[in-house]
C-alpha cells in the first residue's frame, strides 16, 4: 500500500511539475507579440492531432481558425511557427543561416545522429565543413548525373523484367521501393547487390515510419522499430564500407559517393568516423529511396485512373524510343523530350506531396506578418498550404497536368515541389531522371488498371497506401511489335 502511495505521489508530483513548466513557458513568452493559434496540451502539445489527424488537414483546419499567414503551435515537443501562404514560401527560402537554419525532430536526430551519442566526447566535423564534403564532388549535379543515365536505364529495365513482366497483378508501392532503393544503393553505394538490396527494404520500411514518431523507445512502438531496423542497417552499412575500404587500398576507383566519404577531410584534416559515414549514408538512402518511390507509386494511381492522360504519355514515349537504337539506352536528351511525362508528375506531387514539410530553428527572434517568432522555436515549412489553394489552382482537386503547359501563369512561390533557396532539395535533379526513366519503361511495356481506386492513403508525414496499391497489368508487347 505504501508502494502504491508512493508511486502515485511520485506521478502527481512529475505532473505537477510539467504543468509549472508549461505554466512559466506560457507566461514568458506571453509578453512577446506571438502569432495566433494554441500550444495544445502540457508536453504533448498538438502532436497527437498533427501526426494522427494528418499534417496536411491539421494545417489547413488552423489556417482557417486563425489565419492564413502564421499560426503557433507544439507538435513533436517543440514550440512551433507554421509559416503559410507564397509570401511564406518567400520569406522562409530567403533567410536561410540568416534567421533559421534545418533542424531535425528529436526522431530523426536520434535515428540518424547515434554516432554523436556513442562518442560524445569525440570532435565531430561542424555542419558547414559536412556540408561541404557531401556537395563538393558534385554528384547530383546534373553534368555528373548524365553519365549515370545510362545505368538508371539498364538498372530499371532489368527490374521490369525481374519483378513486373509476365504478371497479371502486382503492388505498385513495394515495386517502386524496390527500384528506388536499388537506383540509390548503386549510385551511393556502388552496390548492385539484389540480396543486399532485399534486407535493406524492409528496415526501410521501418526506418522511415519512425523518423517523425514520438521518439518513446519502447517495445512495440513505431519508434522502437525504426530504432531497431536503423541498427540493422548500420550494420550492413559498416560492412560495405569495410569493404569499400578494401577495395580502395587495392587500388579500386572513387566512383560514388561512399568512397569520397571515406576518403574526404574538413580543413583540419580530419576523416569522418565509420559510424558518422553510415549514418550520413542511411539518410542519403532514405532521401532518394522513400520520396521516389512515393512519387512513382502515386504516378501509377492517378495514371491507372485516367486512360485519356496515359495515351498522352504514351504517345511521348513511343516518339522517345523511336528515335533510339535496338538496346540504346537513354540519354540526356531523352529526359529534355519528356515535357508532358513530367507535367503529369507535377501534378502528381501536388495533389499527393511524397513528403509534407521540414522543420527549421530560429536563430534569433524576428518578426513576420506583424508577429514575433522567439528565437529556439521551430518554424514547420509545408507545400501543402499552396497546393490546393483554389486562387492559384483552379478545381483544385481535379488531376490536370493541363495547368504547367504555362508556368508563368503561377505566381511566384506557389507551387514548390522540391523547395527553394539554398536548401532546395539538392537531389532534385536525380529525382527526375529516376522518376522519368521508370515512366518510360513502365509506358513502353504496359497498360494498367488499380484494382481498388477508393484505396485509403495512411500514413503522417509520408503518404502510404493501405493495401500497397494493387495494379492490374496488360502487356503492350503486341502493340510493341507493331511500333518497332
Amino acid at each position: 500500500m505504501e508502494v502504491t502511495c508512493l508511486l502515485l505521489s511520485m506521478v502527481l508530483l512529475v505532473l505537477a511539475l510539467a504543468i509549472s513548466i508549461f505554466a512559466f513557458k506560457h507566461s514568458s513568452h506571453s509578453a512577446k507579440n506571438l502569432p495566433p493559434g494554441s500550444l495544445g496540451w502540457p508536453i504533448f502539445g498538438e502532436t497527437l492531432d498533427f501526426l494522427f489527424g494528418k499534417p496536411e488537414k491539421f494545417v489547413s483546419d488552423r489556417m482557417k481558425r486563425y489565419s492564413s499567414d502564421i499560426f503557433k503551435t507544439k507538435i513533436l515537443g517543440e514550440e512551433t511557427a507554421v509559416i503559410c501562404g507564397p509570401g511564406g514560401h518567400k520569406f522562409l527560402f530567403s533567410n536561410e543561416q540568416k534567421l533559421f537554419t534545418a533542424f531535425r525532430p528529436h526522431a530523426m536526430q536520434k535515428i540518424f545522429r547515434s554516432y554523436q551519442a556513442a562518442a560524445p566526447a569525440q570532435a565531430q566535423i561542424p555542419r558547414e565543413a559536412e556540408s561541404k564534403i557531401l556537395r563538393s564532388p558534385g554528384f547530383l549535379k546534373p553534368e555528373a548525373l548524365v553519365g549515370y543515365l545510362g545505368k538508371m536505364d539498364s538498372i530499371t529495365q532489368l527490374h521490369m523484367q525481374t519483378y513486373w513482366e509476365g504478371k497479371d497483378e502486382v503492388k505498385a508501392f513495394a515495386l517502386a521501393k524496390t527500384l528506388t532503393l536499388s537506383l540509390a544503393c548503386r549510385f551511393f553505394l556502388g552496390s548492385d547487390d539484389p540480396e543486399r538490396i532485399a534486407r535493406l527494404v524492409s528496415n526501410f520500411d521501418d526506418m522511415t515510419l519512425g523518423m517523425h514518431s514520438i521518439p518513446l523507445n519502447v517495445y512495440g512502438t513505431t519508434f522502437y522499430r525504426a530504432n531497431k531496423a536503423a541498427a540493422a542497417i548500420r550494420k550492413e552499412l559498416r560492412i560495405i564500407i569495410d569493404e569499400k575500404r578494401a577495395g580502395m587500398s587495392k587500388g579500386a576507383q572513387v566512383q560514388d559517393i561512399l568512397c569520397h566519404m571515406i576518403l574526404a577531410t574538413d580543413p583540419s584534416g580530419k576523416h569522418m568516423a565509420e559510424a558518422e559515414i553510415a549514418d550520413k549514408i542511411m539518410g542519403l538512402l532514405v532521401a532518394g529511396y522513400s520520396t521516389v518511390a512515393t512519387a512513382m507509386t502515386f504516378f501509377m494511381k492517378n495514371v491507372g485512373e485516367r486512360p485519356d492522360i496515359y495515351a498522352k504519355i504514351l504517345a511521348e514515349q513511343i516518339e522517345v524510343a523511336a528515335d533510339k537504337k535496338a538496346g540504346e539506352l537513354l540519354d540526356w536528351n531523352d529526359i529534355q523530350k519528356m515535357k508532358y511525362s513530367w507535367n503529369v508528375m507535377y501534378e502528381v506531387m501536388r495533389l499527393t506531396p511524397p513528403l509534407q514539410g521540414t522543420f527549421r530553428e530560429a536563430l534569433t527572434d524576428f518578426t513576420y506578418a506583424g508577429y514575433t517568432i522567439p528565437k529556439g522555436w521551430k518554424i514547420y515549412w509545408t507545400v501543402s498550404t499552396t497546393n490546393k489553394d483554389p486562387q492559384y489552382f483552379p478545381d483544385p482537386e481535379k488531376f490536370d497536368p493541363s495547368r504547367y503547359d504555362d508556368e508563368k501563369v503561377f505566381p511566384p512561390f506557389t507551387f514548390v515541389p522540391f523547395g527553394g533557396g539554398p536548401r532546395m532539395c539538392p537531389g532534385k535533379e536525380y529525382a527526375r531522371l529516376a522518376i522519368l526513366t521508370f515512366v518510360h519503361n513502365v509506358v513502353k511495356r504496359f497498360r494498367w488498371e488499380v484494382a481498388f481506386p477508393a484505396e485509403k492513403i495512411a500514413g503522417d508525414m509520408m503518404p502510404t497506401p493501405e493495401k500497397g496499391l494493387p495494379i492490374r497489368l496488360q502487356s503492350r508487347q503486341a502493340e510493341r511489335l507493331a511500333y518497332f
